[in-house]
């Protein structure tokens, strides 16, 4: 079946598809990403006092936040499939083993080397498989025609992550040293493992899978207006197909240049606003209230995708985006409240709105029991994108001594993420999406 993305995606599902199952599988996607992004994210706050204690510059730090992006990214797709095959005890165990463990020993740190191992690759690992990738895989077990907004429901994690972890580790910072707060995280985190492991997983992961119910529905007997080749139905899909198709390269384009321009920003916003003349304490409470707003932001999202179609859904999340980093750009020239009320408010709306969309896209058009594996790719283009972004924005910042080049390149990524939405782009027409046959219930 051929649907636009400027069409609905399907009326809301019916209420028995949110089973008190289906709902606790959402929940704890929504912690894991609240657990991971919120612990990973915070490393903003750090900078300040690792540059004070060490004396090392803005591109190492910024490095080490590339780094972590770079390592979720690359760990992707091992985490999809990983999934895949082990199920989410095993991934989501070890998940929050490299999380809890990274948090704990980079407050012991003595060298740069050490951080980048410890904040960077560990902690970036741990992300990775409690990230999107599992929770959209096993959500999508569940859900069919609510699918967009059940995603954005966890999505959402990220926001509420950054709302409170980041204050909290700021506050931790200022009244017991960065060390300390670093070692807190970290004992919080492992604290959690057993806790994850005891969970009744065999019943959440789904005694059926949804490839498999798809797999049972009528074949597809056209060609892939997208890839152009022609498919029997979705469980035909592996990853070496999916990397023909042109929806594949798309939406690895959305993903990675939204990340190049949210994330040469975000690691130095808290600085970019004490420098400017916030106190910084009220920088990091900008940086967490617009992660508050990104919570319903995405949840908003989901459903406007549901309703009114990927493309106009995505569309506006750009443009808010596009609004709150003008609001940057104007606190480069002069720091006024109106301007950090521009930046929260726009940005933190649109913050990560764009990844239950391209998570329901790539679970609708790639669905069989390659969907984990395939979505991790693409998700790793987000990550390295991200990786990228962070990076050469220290650069820009080392080289040019201040943030406004930063703020420009932001600017032009997110341009480059939303183009195949326009009119007459190759999202904004017919994607070749599988029917999704109704769920069977566990």
């Amino acid at each position: 079946m051929n649907v636009n993305v400027d069409e609905p995606t399907g009326a809301p599902a019916p209420l028995r598809e949110a089973t008190p199952t289906a709902v606790t599988v959402v929940g704890l996607a929504f912690v894991f990403n609240f657990l991971g992004r919120g612990v990973a994210d915070a490393f903003s706050a750090y900078i300040l006092p690792l540059e004070a204690e060490f004396g090392w510059s803005r591109q190492s730090m910024t490095g080490v936040f590339a780094t972590y992006m770079l390592m979720a990214g690359l760990a992707s797709p091992a985490a999809g499939a990983l999934f895949d095959r082990f199920g989410p005890r095993v991934v989501y165990g070890a998940g929050l083993a490299l999380l809890g463990g990274g948090a704990w020993l980079a407050g012991r740190i003595e060298s740069l080397w050490q951080l980048y191992a410890s904040a960077g690759l560990m902690v970036g690992a741990g992300v990775a498989a409690l990230g999107m990738v599992c929770a959209a895989t096993l959500i999508g077990r569940w859900f069919t025609r609510s699918l967009a907004t059940a995603i954005s429901i966890a999505y959402s994690g990220f926001g509420c992550g950054i709302l409170l972890m980041l204050p909290l580790v700021q506050y931790l910072i200022d009244t017991v040293g960065w060390r300390s707060a670093c070692q807190a995280v970290g004992l919080f985190v492992l604290a959690l493992v057993p806790v994850c492991l005891a969970l009744p997983w065999g019943r959440l992961a789904g005694r059926s899978r949804a490839h498999l119910a798809v797999a049972r529905a009528p074949a597809s007997t056209g060609p892939d207006t997208v890839s152009g080749a022609t498919t029997d139905r979705p469980a035909d899909w592996t990853l070496r197909s999916a990397m023909r198709s042109v929806a594949y390269w798309r939406l690895v384009q959305v993903f990675f240049f939204t990340s190049v321009g949210i994330y040469c920003v975000s690691p130095q916003i808290v600085a970019f606003l004490t420098e400017s003349g916030f106190t910084p304490i009220a920088a990091a409470s900008a940086f967490g209230f617009a992660g508050l707003l990104s919570t319903g932001g995405m949840i908003v999202t989901g459903w406007l995708a549901d309703r009114l179609g990927f493309a106009r859904a995505a569309l506006l999340s750009f443009g808010l985006t596009s609004a709150g980093i003008l609001g940057l750009l104007a606190i480069s020239y002069q720091a006024t409240l109106a301007a950090l009320v521009g930046y929260v408010l726009f940005f933190g709306i649109a913050q990560g709105a764009r990844g239950p969309i391209v998570s329901t896209m790539s679970n609708r058009i790639f669905a069989g029991p390659s969907a984990g594996t395939i979505y991790g790719t693409i998700y790793a283009a987000m990550s390295v994108g991200g990786a990228c972004g962070s990076l050469a924005g220290g650069i820009l910042h080392d080289a040019t001594g201040g943030y406004r080049a930063v703020v420009l390149m932001s600017l032009g990524a997110i341009a480059l993420a939303a183009e195949p939405f326009r009119p007459g782009g190759t999202l904004a027409g017919a994607i070749a999406a599988r029917r999704a046959a109704p769920r069977i219930p566990a």
